[in-house]
């Protein structure tokens, strides 16, 4: 899209047309103390020629590497039809719906993105998406201190198993909001969460448990128990779950005798691409007790005078996004071409076809992890079952072994080391369906090459 700078003359008329003298003028809410008086320098602007071989120069650095990482983002196959249809001009220049009237393709799409989102989960309700897996956990954060009104004590038990990013995500957005994170450790055999540290915690005041399903270690986590733990202590749960697993193991909506209350996750596996790391989206349900509580944006269907499907945004406030801190949530956007992209690889494929890429992902893994194995110096970590990714032991430390991988044209795994750090030389390794017998064997035998040089 063309950007059309304001000129000075743009500057100075709407500046006069709204009262202000300057631009600095706008910002006067915020405090001298919060402004920085740092100097900003950057560099010369550039023309369009220049930008375009630049550009051109950036990406011409760019590997295609031979990817057995995961870690929350994962390649999977996307089918052509996908983009195609997403980046259409009907959706592609759509802004995120704010006013109820919004564009009833918009609305529409939306509202099925959430009817499926919600059969996936098992739960009742969905919105109509968020930032992405992290921010997403952080509003579910939010959400059950609001929502758990039996609980005074704002205590959040969120276990190290969950993706480190998203911890530090949830620990920047509630540090001033007077919620208590406890982190619970895991089980050094198993790599999931360990029981013994929940019963030190029956009888308490807990707001929330946080429960990863599968695990930032792809160790599947025993659900049910933990689910109906929390429900015993008049805490929520809190499911953050990768949908693509969903489509084999149980979903948060059955977990235990009550299910889960909220669930949340990355949508970056449903039909969106790697892309160096974003733009991905989050998606969040819960059970309905807990709809006026939700973060984001809701779609509902009725039917208007002539009996006809008619879709709008429902149950909150109009203004909801805009009252500050009084507000719900202050998500005044969302990713939603990503959602796009998300509902149409979903109607593509639909459950059956979810349920083999689902399928092939663990097969892969599985294959994977047995052939890593028969490595002198690798062995797999934890015990038990697992999804998509496992992790393996080395024999040498793993960023100088994923150094020489690359070198090898293959992007060999996550290294658990910078959080982790208890756990040595380990690494998290993931095949999704897009890797084939060929890609895994190639892979082992540089490894192997690697370790036994």
């Amino acid at each position: 899209m063309p950007f059309i700078p304001h000129t000075v003359e743009d500057v100075s008329e709407m500046l006069a047309a709204i009262g202000a003298t300057s631009i600095e003028e706008l910002f006067d809410e915020i405090p001298p103390h919060l402004r920085s008086s740092a100097e900003v320098r950057l560099p010369a602007g550039m023309n369009e020629m220049e930008v375009i071989r630049l550009v051109m120069e950036l990406a011409a650095k760019n590997r295609n590497l031979l990817c057995f990482a995961g870690a929350g983002a994962y390649e999977h196959h996307i089918p052509a039809a996908v983009w195609e249809i997403a980046t259409r001009g009907e959706f592609y220049s759509a802004y995120t719906p704010y006013q109820a009237e919004a564009s009833q393709g918009t609305l529409q799409l939306l509202y099925e993105y959430q009817t499926m989102m919600a059969g996936l989960t098992g739960l009742d309700i969905s919105n109509a998406s968020l930032y992405d897996g992290a921010s997403g956990l952080a509003e579910a954060v939010l959400m059950a201190v609001r929502a758990n009104r039996k609980s005074k004590a704002r205590r959040i038990l969120l276990p190290k198993t969950v993706h480190p990013v998203y911890r530090q995500v949830v620990k920047t957005v509630v540090k001033h909001q007077r919620i208590e994170l406890i982190e619970l450790p895991y089980q050094q055999n198993s790599g999931r969460i360990a029981p013994a540290t929940l019963a030190a915690w029956a009888g308490q005041d807990v707001t929330a448990l946080v429960i990863p399903q599968p695990n930032f270690f792809g160790a599947l986590e025993d659900v049910d128990a933990l689910a109906d733990w929390a429900a015993q202590n008049d805490a929520l749960t809190i499911a953050v779950v990768n949908p693509t697993a969903l489509a084999l193991i149980k979903p948060p909506g059955e977990w235990g005798e009550r299910g889960a209350d909220i669930a949340c996750g990355e949508g970056q596996p449903l039909g969106v691409p790697l892309s160096a790391g974003g733009p991905y989206f989050g998606f969040m349900c819960c059970r309905k007790d807990y709809i006026h509580q939700m973060p984001g944006r809701i779609v509902g269907m009725t039917t208007d005078r002539a009996g006809k499907a008619g879709f709008t945004l429902t149950v909150q406030a109009r203004e909801q996004h805009i009252r500050r801190g009084k507000a719900t949530s202050n998500i005044c956007t969302n990713q939603g071409l990503l959602v796009t992209a998300a509902t149409i690889y979903l109607s593509l494929l639909g459950p059956t076809g979810l349920r083999r890429v689902a399928s092939r992902c663990h097969g892969n893994t599985r294959r994977l992890v047995e052939c890593l194995e028969t490595i002198p110096g690798v062995g797999r970590l934890f015990d038990g079952a697992f999804f998509h990714e496992a992790v393996v032991r080395l024999s040498q430390p793993a960023e100088q072994v994923l150094a020489r991988l690359a070198e090898k044209g293959i992007l060999g795994g996550y290294d658990l080391n910078r959080h982790y750090p208890e756990l040595g030389p380990a690494l998290l390794v993931c095949a999704t369906e897009t890797r084939t017998t060929e890609d895994i064997e190639a892979y082992a035998a540089s490894l192997r090459a690697i370790l036994t040089a």
